[in-house]
């Protein structure tokens, strides 16, 4: 079992930048792929990125360029930094966690077994 909490959401202005972490517990954090996913009232949960043990990572193709996953896996914890958030970027940021296998990336919610709670992040114009 692997229990995620994600903190770092928030009210923040078109422009501005957040960084979310996600800590985890429960087993070996090094077997694990994190990834941010996000939910917006009314659509359906989107991927946004993904890092493995390795640091490689994989972004959404819509992601790439303002936000950056990192980790620390000494400290158990996952990072997404949001940068130039725009309005649309609004929604729930939700922390998620495989078991690596392969040198595959997943992007369905369903690939995931464990989920934080998920954090808020409005983006005002």
């Amino acid at each position: 079992q692997v229990q995620l909490v994600e903190s770092g959401g928030g009210l923040v202005q078109a422009g501005g930048s957040l960084r979310l972490s996600c800590a985890a517990s429960g087993r070996a954090f090094m077997n694990y792929a994190m990834g941010w996913f996000r939910q917006a009232p009314g659509k359906e949960r989107e991927f946004v990125a993904a890092i493995k043990w390795s640091y490689s990572t994989h972004y959404a193709d819509s992601m790439k360029g303002r936000f950056t996953i990192s980790r620390d896996n000494a400290k158990n914890t996952v990072y997404l930094q949001m940068n130039s958030l725009k309005p649309e970027d609004t929604a729930v940021y939700y922390c998620a966690a495989r078991e690596t296998v392969g040198t595959n990336w997943y992007e369905a919610p369903g690939a995931y077994a464990y989920w934080g709670q998920g954090t808020q992040v409005t983006v005002s114009s």
